[in-house]
């Protein structure tokens, strides 16, 4: 039986305060390295054997950094970068919701069936980073990886390999810096069995 262990670090705090950056690609703050590494030296010995990162800067220069630390592998996937939120690019959450407010209830009721406006179609965003996953689980079977992506991007993780609909992913609270443990258990000629370890 085959043991993958996934770990999914989201980015710490960035600079700009609390907007919607998407596809933009801008730096982590002071705040949010100290996060990310704190979230890092909690774990303990992490027995990780690579790491996996978006190509945006607020993941990817943390990922080097740990990739010169722990001297892992690295490789950066661009289709684990964040949903690109269209005209809310840039907005604060509260300006979003104040010049968008129908596409704004239905992207946080029905996400499923939402996208933003002008933005990545939900259901693309999510066949890419569902297919990322179930590429990175085949190439990597029996490893301890660690990810370090997006919160909308772990969502729809935590969807897709805990059977849940996706329009549950607006219900679960991914805050800055969380690691997500999952355990995938592999029988041949059987389904994956999976568990969530951590989350927080």
């Amino acid at each position: 039986m085959a043991v993958t262990r996934l770990d999914m670090l989201r980015h710490g705090a960035c600079e700009g305060g609390e907007i919607f950056r998407g596809s933009t690609d801008v730096p982590l703050s002071e705040l949010g390295w100290q996060q990310m590494r704190d979230t890092v030296a909690s774990v303990g010995e992490p027995r990780w054997q690579r790491i996996v990162s978006s190509p945006l800067q607020r993941c990817a220069r943390f990922a080097e950094e740990q990739s010169r630390l722990l001297q892992l592998p690295l490789e950066f996937d661009d289709a684990l970068r964040e949903m690109h939120f269209g005209d809310w690019e840039g907005l604060p959450h509260s300006e979003a919701e104040r010049r968008y407010p129908q596409e704004w209830r239905q992207f946080w009721q029905s996400p499923a069936e939402a996208s933003p406006p002008s933005g990545e179609a939900m259901g693309d965003f999510c066949q890419r980073v569902c297919t990322a996953l179930d590429s990175l689980q085949q190439r990597y079977s029996g490893e301890s990886v660690l990810l370090v992506i997006h919160g909308a991007v772990i969502r729809v993780m935590m969807c897709h390999l805990l059977g849940m609909p996706m329009g549950a992913m607006t219900r679960l609270a991914v805050p800055y810096a969380c690691l997500s443990r999952f355990s995938v258990y592999q029988l041949d000629g059987h389904d994956p069995w999976v568990q969530l370890h951590k989350h927080g």
